[in-house]
């Protein structure tokens, strides 16, 4: 039977005061310094007592907030430099994050004889076993490289007196779930102190993470202690010929489970549906123009959840629920400023985090920031992504994809593949060849990530938008995004 997860009170389970920069230990005091702190931001003041009294906790507390320093500080009081064995687990979601969560740790242990290595997918496995050996104290990794390390027994977690999950949100609900389990087999007997950080808990997250810990207690740093509503607005300034490829790249990018993308003509609606079904998505149209019987075909399936993309004026989406929408793309802004409260309240329900990401023009942008006034909505305008930026995220997940794959073969399955090991050398190294593994690892990526897309009822016509499609490789991007 699962324990409640509870808040700290004044009763049971006890409050812990905040620390201020000057409480904390003197060895805790002096990294921080070396690190450059100042002082504790608001998240490292109230989780660090927490964690050096060893108590299971999720902490909720957004992206940026300081939430590496609270979990890393505290290693430093709790680890044994003197002895060369893995003593803290941090996972996370991606090789970036794993790179980010290495830095910081290095910069914070500094000369205290802690040694830390990052271990995820997509590159060579030598460099990591070899810090491995040399007795990391604490290991940053991605689950699927993680569980690779453990299954070659170049990682042992017998002596882990910490795990902690980094952005735990995505980790249980992305598909890391399986891995995640699979790494408790290598979970000492004993309990292990283990901790939570994410921007948002939603129920389905606090369910599945008590499966990991103990006696679990809750604390936000929203003013919303349970049930975290978080939709982050932003917007990308994109010339008008480019909005359909700048769809597709953050589409790319983001991978939502499921999204609405919100056109104010059903000219335009036809005209994007048939750009995201050509590109090899599962995307339905919703506008006046549809017969009874197809709007009828489109409603059954959002009610069921097979939709993933629906792309629709706001007349047709009106009353239309969809569970779980983590995010709202507006392909124009809506020609009335109420419109897309309407529009954005879609994402960011029930403790999920949303976001609603609108495209602009130089004439779109005044529109959007006369509603963003009026509403008072924090607006973000980010850097639009490049075929780089996407070539980078597609690289690490079809990375992540393979190597879970080739864990599942058995031996009898991984003698089967030897056949093919020359093939593979003669493809990777002649040039003329590349296009026959790029083909291969295309159709994968798109098996595994895409769902079958319907066939495209008609051709876009240049005149019915402010943009045509174009072949999927001849995007242009001109600026990196910040992720």
């Amino acid at each position: 039977m699962e324990e409640p997860i509870t808040e700290p009170t004044e009763g049971q389970p006890a409050v812990l005061p905040d620390l201020t920069f000057d409480q904390l230990p003197a060895p805790l005091r002096e990294a921080a310094a070396r690190a450059g702190w100042a002082g504790l931001m608001p998240v490292q003041a109230r989780a660090i007592p927490y964690l050096l009294a060893k108590r299971d906790m999720m902490i909720q507390a957004r992206t940026g907030s300081g939430k590496t320093g609270a979990f890393i500080l505290p290693m430093l009081e709790r680890l044994d430099p003197a002895r060369d064995t893995c003593q803290a687990l941090i996972l996370v979601p991606t090789r970036e994050l794993a790179k980010q969560v290495f830095q910081e740790a290095e910069k914070l242990c500094g000369d205290k004889g802690l040694r830390t290595v990052a271990v995820y997918g997509g590159v060579k496995y030598g460099p990591q076993i070899d810090a491995l050996k040399q007795g990391a104290h604490i290991v940053v990794g991605t689950p699927g490289r993680v569980l690779d390390h453990l299954l070659k027994r170049s990682l042992s977690l017998e002596h882990l007196k910490m795990l902690i999950f980094d952005e735990a949100d995505r980790m249980l609900s992305m598909g890391f779930y399986p891995d995640m389990r699979e790494i408790q087999r290598y979970l000492p007997r004993r309990a292990v102190h283990t901790c939570m950080f994410s921007a948002t808990f939603p129920d389905a997250v606090k369910r599945t993470a008590q499966e990991f810990m103990h006696k679990a207690e809750f604390i936000s740093l929203s003013s919303d202690h349970i049930h975290v509503s978080e939709t982050e607005h932003v917007f990308y300034s994109i010339p008008g010929l480019d909005k359909d490829r700048t769809l597709i790249r953050l589409i790319e990018i983001e991978n939502p489970a499921s999204a609405i993308i919100f056109c104010n003509t059903k000219a335009r609606v036809h005209y994007v549906t048939v750009v995201l079904q050509r590109f090899g998505y599962d995307a339905d149209e919703l506008s006046a123009d549809l017969s009874q019987a197809a709007r009828e075909r489109v409603l059954e399936r959002v009610r069921k959840g097979t939709l993933r993309f629906l792309v629709a004026t706001d007349v047709a989406a009106r009353g239309l629920d969809i569970p779980n929408l983590s995010h709202v793309f507006q392909y124009e802004p809506p020609e009335e400023m109420e419109a897309y409260i309407h529009r954005a309240g879609r994402t960011g329900r029930a403790g999920a985090a949303g976001m609603a990401i609108s495209l602009l023009d130089k004439t779109e942008r005044f529109d959007l920031e006369k509603i963003a006034k009026f509403y008072s909505i924090p607006m973000r305008e980010l850097p639009t992504p490049t075929d780089a930026d996407v070539q980078a995220v597609v690289e690490e997940r079809l990375t992540a994809l393979l190597e879970a794959r080739l864990r599942e073969r058995d031996k009898l399955q991984a003698e089967r593949s030897r056949r093919f090991a020359a093939l593979a050398r003669s493809l990777a190294e002649n040039e003329e060849e590349s296009p026959v593994l790029t083909m291969l690892l295309d159709d994968y990526y798109q098996q595994l990530l895409h769902a079958p897309a319907p066939q495209p009822t008609g051709t876009p016509n240049p005149e019915d938008a402010p943009s045509r499609p174009r072949r999927p490789s001849g995007g242009r991007g001109n600026r990196r995004r910040k992720r």
